[in-house]
């Protein structure tokens, strides 16, 4: 099967508002994105294209957080704005849709995009196997 290698120019033509980030702190990024999608053999996604695809989403999603688009800073701000006031400036953020597992992942829309295309990878998967009742004293007991 393989594990997907982080190529920085690849990533950088997908997705050139992130072009002032370094090569190094690009492949920090990409070391934390396999945190959360698993680059190695057991991955659930057994496709290297679209592991590499997911891969630089989580990078460009964590790009957004903590380096900021086009060498503006990050955005303090979690959630999509609902609504903004202008006089005393009154600023009220929403995140929509979202719950616990997903919160983070809406903050951008890198984030968002990845979350619902993994949506069939977050099923749960039968694995067959022996059951525990061979065992002595197992859940079939005769009595």
């Amino acid at each position: 099967m393989g594990v997907v290698v982080f190529d920085p120019e690849a990533f950088r033509l997908v997705y050139p508002e992130y072009s002032s980030i370094s090569d190094t702190l690009l492949q920090y990024y990409f070391t934390r994105a396999t945190i959360y999608l698993d680059n190695t053999d057991n991955s659930r996604v057994s496709d290297l294209a679209v592991r590499a695809m997911l891969l630089n989403m989580l990078v460009a999603h964590i790009a957004y957080l903590y380096s900021g688009v086009n060498g503006q800073s990050p955005s303090q701000l979690v959630g999509r704005i609902d609504s903004a006031s202008e006089g005393s400036v009154s600023v009220h953020a929403d995140m929509p849709g979202a719950n616990a597992n997903s919160a983070w992942y809406m903050q951008s829309k890198h984030g968002a995009d990845y979350w619902n295309i993994t949506a069939p990878f977050r099923t749960f998967q039968y694995i067959s196997g022996h059951s525990p009742s061979n065992y002595p004293y197992g859940y079939y007991r005769r009595y």
